[in-house]
C-alpha cells in the first residue's frame, strides 16, 4: 500500500477567500487527493494525495479547469519548489506594480480632463481612450478573472471590480455616443470615465500595499529558506571545513578545531554556542571566529533545517476551527453582493424620491467596488501566518493552525523532570561498590541502554572490561533488566535493600541508582543532574500569566521535592510510571483544566497524546517534532510561556481582524448604498475597499 504524501504548490490567481474555497474544491474532487488547504495569505495549496492514483500534473489541470494556475516544479526537490514558488510571487507583484502606476497616471489625466473649467474638441474621445486603456489593460486580469469564473459559473472578488468597472465605462461610452438619448427624456447623465478609472486605480493600490504585507507574513520561512548552503552538494560521512563567518552547510559532528556558532535563527537563542571535537552543529548556523572541520551526518533535505521549513510552511498553510465560519460566509459573500447591488439600482431608479438613473447607477457601483471580500479572506490566515512565523524566529515550532490556537486557553502545565526542569545530562557524584567484579556487567548492560543515565555510567566505568550478557530489557521508568551466566541483573531505582550510603544520598535530595541480583545489592549510586536554568523564571512568568504547574517525575520524593523549591512548582508528584502520567493529565482534565504537557516526546508519550496540548522539549536533530503539537527547539523554558503569550497575541487578532472585516462590510454596503442620508462616490467606495484589506494585513504585521 501506498503511502499518501504531502506537498505544497504555489498558486497564481487568488484573489479573495472565495477564490480560496474553488480552489480548495476543485483539487477536493480528484480522485486520490485525501486534503487540501489553501492559503490565501502565502497563496499555496497544501495537498495530501496517493501518489499512486494521481499525479502533480493532474492536481494542475484540475486547478486550471477552475480557472487558475497551479505550478509544478520540474523536480520533487523542495528548494525547486520554493523557487518557483517566489519567482511567481515576485513576477505578480511587478506586474501589479506596473499596472498601479500606469493606472495612477491615467486616472490623475482622466480627472483633470473632465472638470468642466477643461474644454477642447476631441474631449470625449481622448476621455475614451484613456479610460479604455485604464479599464482594459491595467484592469485587464480583472476581466480575464471574472470572465473565467462566469465560464465556470462562479463569482468573486475580481468579478465586482469587472462589473463595476464595465458598467461606469459602458454608461459612459452610451452617453458619449448618444449624448441626445438622455436630454430627449428630460434627464441629465454625465460621463463617468473618471469613475472607472479610479475605481482601478485605487484597488490596485490596495493590491500592491496588501501583496508588500502578506509578503511580510511569510518573512520568517524566507529567512529560514536562505540558511540553505548553495549549489555544493554533500554527501552523508564528508568531511566538510568550515570557515570563520561561513554558514555550516550540513549536519553533522565536529570532528576537529573549535569555535562559537551562532544558532539563533533556528533556536531563538541569541547568545553563540561553543563548540567542540564531539559537539553536534546543523545546517544554517554561522560559524563565528575560529575554523573546524564536520563530519556529514544529515545532508540536503534530511537535515533540521529542511524539517523546520517544512513544519513552519505545513502549519502557515493549515486553518484554525475559526475558519470554518469564515469559509461558509466567503461561499455566498459575491452572490449577495450582486443582489444587493441590484436592489440598490432598482430602489433608487424607480422607487426613491430624489433617485435617478444617474444616482441609481453610481450607487449600484459603489456597492459593488466598496463590498470586501478579501478582507474576510485575509483575516484569519495571514495572523496564522504571522504568529506561527513569529513562533519559529522564536526556536518554538508549532505544528498547525489549531495547536496555535489552544495554546491561548491553557491553564495547567504539567512539566516532566528529567531533561526538561534538568538539563537532562546526568552526573554521577557518588558511588559504591559492594561487589567490585560485577562492573564488567553493569558496563555491558549500560552500552545496550538509550537512557540518559546510560553515558554517564559508560564514561564511569572507563578502562573495565564489558562483559557477555543477554536477553537486555528496558522497563519504561524502572530501570533495564540482563542476564549473566543464567543469572539475571538489575540497574534502576529499585532494590532488595537500601544501604547507609544510599539513604545519606536520598536524604541529601539526590537520585539513587541501584544496581543487584535481585538477592543482593551490588553498587549503589548518586545522581545528580543541573537544573535547567531557565526553569525558575519559566515557572515565575507562568504564575504571572495565572497558570498552574505541575511536576511529575519517577525519580524519588525527595530529589524532586528539591527540584521543585528550587524552580518554584506549585505542586509535585513523583515515583510515578509513565502510564501514571498520563492518568494525572487526565485527572487534571476531568477537573476542566485546560492541560499542556511538557516532555521530551518519549517517555512522555502517553501523558503527551492525552493533553490539551503537547509540548516536546529538544535539542538539535534529536528533537521530535512529529510526535507533538509544538516543539522547542533549544531546551529553554521561558518558550512556554513565549508560546502561551503568542497564542493569545495571535487570536486577538484573528478577532480583531474578523469584527473589522464583518463591521466593515456590515457598514460599508449600506453606507454605498445611500441608506444613511448621502452616497458615496465610486471613487471613495474603491479607496475604502483598499483601505480595509491593507488594515487587515497590517494589523497581523503586528505580531512580528
Amino acid at each position: 500500500m501506498i503511502k499518501s504524501i504531502r506537498k505544497i504548490f504555489p498558486i497564481e490567481g487568488l484573489g479573495c477567500a472565495a477564490c480560496v474555497l474553488r480552489v480548495e474544491n476543485a483539487l477536493r474532487k480528484v480522485e486520490g487527493v485525501e486534503a487540501v488547504s489553501v492559503s490565501l495569505a502565502s497563496n499555496t495549496a497544501q495537498v495530501d494525495y496517493d501518489p499512486g492514483r494521481v499525479t502533480p500534473e493532474q492536481l494542475r489541470l484540475a486547478v486550471q479547469e477552475a480557472g487558475y494556475g497551479l505550478l509544478i516544479p520540474e523536480s520533487d526537490r523542495e528548494e525547486e519548489v520554493e523557487d518557483e514558488a517566489e519567482k511567481a510571487r515576485a513576477r505578480h507583484y511587478r506586474q501589479l506594480r506596473r499596472s498601479m502606476w500606469l493606472a495612477i497616471l491615467l486616472a490623475a489625466a482622466v480627472f483633470v480632463l473632465q472638470l468642466d473649467a477643461v474644454t477642447f474638441k476631441g474631449k470625449g474621445l481622448l476621455l475614451l481612450v484613456l479610460a479604455s486603456a485604464s479599464v482594459f489593460w491595467c484592469g485587464r486580469h480583472f476581466l480575464s478573472n471574472a470572465l473565467t469564473q462566469l465560464r465556470h459559473f462562479s463569482a468573486g472578488m475580481d468579478t465586482l471590480v469587472a462589473l463595476s468597472t464595465l458598467v461606469s465605462w459602458l454608461f459612459s461610452l452610451f452617453t458619449l455616443v448618444f449624448p441626445g438619448f438622455w436630454t430627449s427624456k428630460g434627464l441629465t447623465a454625465s460621463l463617468y470615465f473618471d469613475s472607472c478609472t479610479m475605481i482601478v486605480a485605487f484597488i490596485l493600490i490596495g493590491r500592491v500595499l496588501e501583496e508588500r504585507a502578506k509578503y511580510g507574513t511569510t518573512r520568517a520561512v524566507r529567512d529560514l529558506i536562505e540558511l540553505r548552503p548553495g549549489k555544493e552538494k554533500y554527501n552523508v560521512g564528508d568531511s566538510v571545513r568550515v570557515k570563520p563567518g561561513k554558514r555550516i552547510p550540513v549536519d553533522g559532528v565536529v570532528i576537529e578545531g573549535e569555535s562559537y556558532v551562532d544558532e539563533s535563527l533556528l533556536t531563538g537563542e541569541p547568545a553563540p554556542v561553543y563548540k567542540q571535537v564531539g559537539d553536534k552543529v546543523y545546517t544554517g548556523t554561522l560559524n563565528q571566529k575560529g575554523a573546524f572541520k564536520v563530519q556529514a551526518e544529515k545532508v540536503g533535505e534530511d537535515t533540521m533545517l529542511s524539517g523546520i521549513i517544512r513544519l513552519v510552511q505545513e502549519a502557515q498553510g493549515s486553518k484554525p476551527r475559526v475558519q470554518r465560519l469564515v469559509d461558509k460566509v466567503a461561499a455566498v459573500f459575491v452572490p449577495v453582493v450582486l443582489v444587493l447591488a441590484i436592489a440598490t439600482f432598482i430602489g433608487w431608479a424607480f422607487f426613491a424620491a430624489e433617485g435617478g438613473f444617474a444616482k441609481a447607477l453610481l450607487n449600484m457601483v459603489s456597492v459593488l467596488v466598496i463590498a470586501c471580500p478579501c478582507a474576510l479572506g485575509l483575516a484569519t490566515p495571514t495572523a496564522v501566518v504571522a504568529g506561527i512565523g513569529k513562533g519559529a524566529r522564536l526556536g518554538i515550532l508549532i505544528k498547525d493552525a489549531d495547536s496555535l490556537q489552544v495554546a491561548k486557553d491553557i491553564d495547567t502545565v504539567v512539566l516532566d523532570k528529567t531533561g526538561t526542569l534538568t538539563s537532562g545530562h546526568p552526573t554521577i557524584t557518588g558511588e559504591h561498590w559492594y561487589v567490585e567484579r560485577a562492573k564488567g556487567i553493569l558496563l555491558a548492560m549500560e552500552q545496550c541502554s538509550e537512557h540518559p543515565l546510560a553515558e554517564a555510567f559508560v564514561n564511569r566505568l572507563t578502562g573495565v572490561k564489558p562483559l557477555e550478557i543477554s536477553n537486555f530489557t528496558a522497563i519504561p521508568g524502572e530501570g533495564a533488566e540482563a542476564v549473566y551466566m543464567s543469572e539475571s541483573y538489575y540497574v534502576g531505582k529499585q532494590s532488595p535493600e537500601v544501604s547507609p550510603e544510599a539513604r545519606k544520598w536520598l536524604e541529601e535530595g539526590k537520585t539513587v541508582v541501584y544496581f543487584h541480583d535481585h538477592q543482593s545489592l551490588l553498587a549503589a549510586f548518586a545522581v545528580e543532574d543541573e537544573l535547567n536554568e531557565s526553569a525558575a523564571s519559566a515557572v515565575s512568568y507562568l504564575r504571572d500569566m495565572k497558570v498552574q504547574t505541575y511536576m511529575l517525575t519517577g525519580d524519588n520524593s525527595a530529589a524532586a521535592r528539591l527540584v521543585a523549591r528550587q524552580v518554584g512548582v506549585d505542586q509535585v508528584t513523583a515515583e510515578v510510571l509513565p502510564q501514571d502520567k498520563e492518568q494525572f493529565v487526565r485527572r487534571l482534565q476531568e477537573n476542566n483544566r485546560k492541560v499542556a504537557m511538557v516532555g521530551d516526546g518519549i517517555n512522555d508519550s502517553a501523558a503527551l497524546a492525552r493533553a490539551n496540548l503537547s509540548v516536546a522539549m529538544g535539542k538539535g536533530s534529536d528533537i521530535a517534532m512529529e510526535a507533538s503539537m509544538v516543539t522547542i527547539v533549544a531546551s529553554d523554558l521561558n518558550k512556554i510561556p513565549q508560546l502561551v503569550d503568542l497564542s493569545r497575541r495571535t487570536v486577538r487578532i484573528i478577532r480583531e481582524n474578523l469584527v473589522w472585516a464583518f463591521l466593515y462590510n456590515v457598514i460599508a454596503i449600506p453606507a454605498a448604498a445611500g441608506l444613511f442620508g448621502f452616497s458615496l462616490t465610486p471613487m471613495i467606495a474603491a479607496a475604502c475597499m483598499a483601505f480595509s484589506s491593507v488594515c487587515v494585513v497590517c494589523n497581523s504585521l503586528r505580531l512580528r
